[in-house]
């Protein structure tokens, strides 16, 4: 009776269920949405291909939330409806979704451009607009919320959000003035492509990210190849086993754009801007651009995200600094490039970090409601300030502005001779240095792991195949006999000399898990719940909490790179993307030094030349020491919370 009982049950609900799974899906999204393909014309009469959710239900006015993409508005088809399923406290709330195509991408009309530069000083608003010349994505901005809010049934509000790429047309949007745009969230903005972003982490070229990227980028999501339908650019033949077998063996940067030929534009740029210059400095977002904010903002950003890491945490401090009237928010969660809306979990590979670290809480928490106040009016103003996760307690903590530790406040982590770690600096009687040979014909790898693409869970692999290397060098402290914080930017004082003319420098900090430490143990789980924890040798795990390069020859300036005189003690300096973590008593602090991440970052050939245009000859063997004596101390100044 029972077994029919609960058969009969399963019947009924079925239906119920069934439907629950159904909305938000391209079908139950076609029968409660109006859809609407338009080209909106621009001030100079360039025209954005732009697809249109309008909910069904005109009784009420609605708020606009709107996404600029450079990779595609798809499906194409005014009959042609997408799952709106990541947007669902948005369809809840009936908001119009609006979805466009930048210039020169997809289905709009004119030329695209890398990181389109921002133009100051150009008339607002379309009407009064002069020269029309004068556009870039804040104009196309402007003048696409002026036609949205007189050509749909809005309640005369509109927000933008984007991830990554997109995350720069937010940023945009943020500076476009149009007094109906309420509300910005740029996400993992990209910001600065030669300091920190995809491209380039101080000076060094992120080789592997960039060489698969812009082939897809540049030829897949053009407009001419989307509109014509002819998507025929064939890629060459360059990768066939793993990626680090087989960016060894194409060798220089010259072998890569030769097998292109002329036909990547943005690999060829490379190489005529290998240095700091006006291109870049015009092309970079936040350098004094981000004045007279006008909407409220969130930044959105993972302490893990290989991508735009460093561009999250630039354009949070350029907005504070730079326009401080804002209503600005920062939310920063130990997530991977887009994590908090793309299904992200207690868990993510070897690591647990919670509930609240999931996609759910995010968008509940934190995104929906910053939206909600601003577009509908509903709900309490949320508290202006920076959410910050800590990646070592698994918690959320608010503060009123980040960092919380400021650089003049962080505390020298010394690097003893004999591998320890002191906050002391060496004294007179203690002498000693640390050398390895950096060979770029056997470079450190990125990951342990053989792949045919970069992998996002690098940012926080275990390190232990690195410390095993003769060319990597390790300090690190006693257990700790009690949590150590650190909340903000880490700052590297590396005294070196090298046997030749240039060298990486990569720094990584590493929090050394206990010998007996399991996450059962940790989380005080019975055996029965070890499903729910990463399937990984725990004990003594050297999670990555940061790690960053600076190529040597920039040491002194971006612009007018320095050779080094070889066996000279030199002082390489760089700064780190912040963190937010604890330490927690019984583990153990590391500090790994290294010259080369491959094929993450390009290898320096260690002679300093034009690394874009260099053959094999330049490739040269390098003993590098690292100086931890007096007077010539090396170390990685930490952001301590006392």
């Amino acid at each position: 009776m029972k077994k029919f009982l609960l058969l009969v049950a399963v019947l009924v609900l079925s239906p119920i269920f069934a439907g629950a799974q159904e909305k938000y899906s391209a079908q139950w999204v076609k029968e409660n949405y109006n859809k609407s393909e338009v080209y909106i014309t621009m001030r100079d009469g360039g025209k954005l291909f732009t697809s249109i959710y309008e909910p069904k239900d005109q009784s009420v006015k609605h708020p606009i939330l709107m996404e600029r993409t450079c990779y595609a508005v798809s499906p194409y088809g005014a009959d042609a409806y997408k799952s709106l399923a990541s947007y669902q406290p948005y369809v809840d709330a009936g908001y119009i979704l609006v979805f466009q195509d930048v210039r020169g991408k997809n289905m709009s009309e004119g030329e695209f451009e890398e990181i389109r530069a921002f133009k100051e000083n150009k008339v607002l608003s379309k009407k009064q607009a002069k020269n029309v010349g004068q556009t870039d994505e804040a104009s196309d901005t402007y003048d696409t919320v002026e036609w949205l809010i007189h050509n749909t049934n809005s309640n005369g509000r509109v927000g933008q959000k984007g991830i990554s790429y997109p995350g720069f047309y937010a940023t945009m949007g943020a500076l476009s003035g149009h007094p109906a745009m309420k509300a910005v969230s740029p996400q993992a903005p990209v910001t600065d492509w030669y300091h920190g972003d995809d491209v380039h982490h101080n000076g060094a070229f992120m080789m592997a990210e960039m060489v698969a990227f812009q082939p897809y980028f540049q030829y897949m999501m053009g407009n001419t190849a989307v509109r014509s339908g002819k998507r025929d650019f064939r890629f060459p033949e360059l990768f066939h086993t793993d990626i680090y077998s087989d960016y060894l063996k194409l060798g220089t940067y010259n072998n890569i754009t030769k097998a292109y030929g002329d036909s990547l534009a943005y690999l060829s740029l490379l190489r005529d801007h290998p240095n700091w210059d006006e291109y870049w400095e015009s092309h970079t977002v936040t350098k004094g651009h981000m004045h007279d904010v006008m909407p409220a903002v969130m930044i959105v950003g993972g302490l893990y995200d290989k991508e735009d890491c460093y561009g999250a945490f630039d354009t949070y401090k350029a907005i504070k600094e730079q326009s401080p009237q804002t209503d600005l928010y920062f939310v920063e969660g130990p997530w991977y490039h887009g994590a908090w809306s793309r299904g992200m979990t207690e868990l993510w590979a070897n690591m647990y970090f919670g509930p609240e670290a999931t996609s759910d809480y995010y968008v509940k928490n934190f995104e929906y409601p910053f939206f909600a106040y601003y577009l509908e009016g509903k709900g309490q103003k949320p508290k202006t300030g920076a959410m910050i996760f800590d990646s070592g307690s698994r918690k959320w903590n608010s503060y009123e502005q980040w960092p919380v530790v400021d650089r003049d406040s962080t505390v020298p982590y010394y690097l003893i001779a004999d591998g320890t770690i002191s906050t002391s600096a060496p004294s007179s009687s203690v002498s000693g240095k640390v050398s390895y040979i950096s060979d770029p014909s056997k470079p450190v790898p990125y990951r342990s792991v053989m792949e045919e693409s970069i992998s996002r869970d690098y940012m926080i692999d275990d390190q232990r195949f690195a410390s095993q290397r003769p060319d990597v060098i390790c300090f690190e402290t006693k257990p700790l006999d009690k949590d150590l914080t650190l909340y903000g930017e880490l700052e590297v004082d590396l005294q070196v000399d090298i046997t030749t003319t240039d060298a990486d420098f990569i720094v990584k900090l590493i929090d050394v898990f206990p010998d007996d430490f399991t996450w059962t143990s940790e989380l005080g789980l019975s055996r029965g719940s070890a499903a729910r924890v990463p399937n990984y040798l725990m004990a003594g795990y050297q999670f990555m909490v940061r790690g960053e390069v600076m190529r040597g020859k920039y040491r002194d300036s971006f612009s007018e790179p320095q050779p080094f005189e070889p066996g000279k003690t030199t002082l390489v300096k760089f700064t780190m993307p912040d963190v937010s973590h604890t330490f927690k008593a019984g583990h153990k602090l590391m500090v790994q030094v290294q010259s080369s991440w491959f094929p993450l970052v390009d290898r320096n050939p260690q002679t300093f030349c034009n690394i874009f245009d260099c053959d094999e000859s330049a490739y040269k063997k390098s003993t590098i020491t690292v100086h931890c004596e007096p007077g010539a101390a090396s170390s990685i100044k930490l952001p301590v919370v006392k």
